[in-house]
């Protein structure tokens, strides 16, 4: 099981428009909104690392007010 902590920054006001968006995805199993320089952070998983990838650039990314992004990759096997 591949999985990724994405840390979203979005326009002021949109954290709960986001989280709420994030949490309608089937590859997104949590979502925090968080307090520093990210405004939110979501837990990704799927079987395949490349899927997650996909899903990173092609799904939150795209989402509208997302400034930028911070993805951090689980490393298979350490847990």
């Amino acid at each position: 099981m591949s999985v990724a902590y994405v840390l979203v920054n979005c326009d002021l006001g949109f954290e709960e428009t986001i989280m709420e968006d994030l949490n309608h995805m089937k590859f997104v199993k949590e979502v925090h909104g968080t307090f520093g320089a990210y405004d939110i952070i979501t837990k990704i998983e799927h079987a395949k690392a490349e899927k997650v990838r996909e899903a990173i650039t092609f799904n939150i990314r795209k989402l509208p007010h997302v400034r930028s992004t911070l993805t951090l990759m689980g490393i298979p096997g350490q847990s």
